[in-house]
């Protein structure tokens, strides 16, 4: 597992990674969508906005095996991703 310091930025950062890995599966990104309310016009324009960022991890968090996937892939361990989410308030 990768190590990395949960900074804001780093949050911020992780959020982003997490979004175009919803991205990148339609079931995945229609459920994001259909729990967040937003569209994927309006989800283009706010996807680098701290409320998107938060709302992303929050669905990661709420859903046990989407977390262990996406952190499988950005190769961090799953208990880090509510320090990342602490840190964007």
């Amino acid at each position: 597992m990768m190590s990395m310091t949960a900074t804001e930025e780093s949050a911020e950062i992780l959020a982003l990674q997490a979004l175009g890995w919803l991205v990148g599966d339609a079931e995945r990104l229609s459920r994001f969508l259909a729990l967040s309310g937003l569209d994927g016009a309006t989800l283009r324009d706010v996807a680098d906005n701290r409320d998107t960022a938060r709302a992303v991890l929050d669905f990661l968090l709420s859903d046990e095996e989407l977390l262990l996937d996406f952190c499988e892939m950005a190769q961090i361990a799953p208990k880090s991703l509510p320090l990342y989410r602490h840190r964007l308030g």
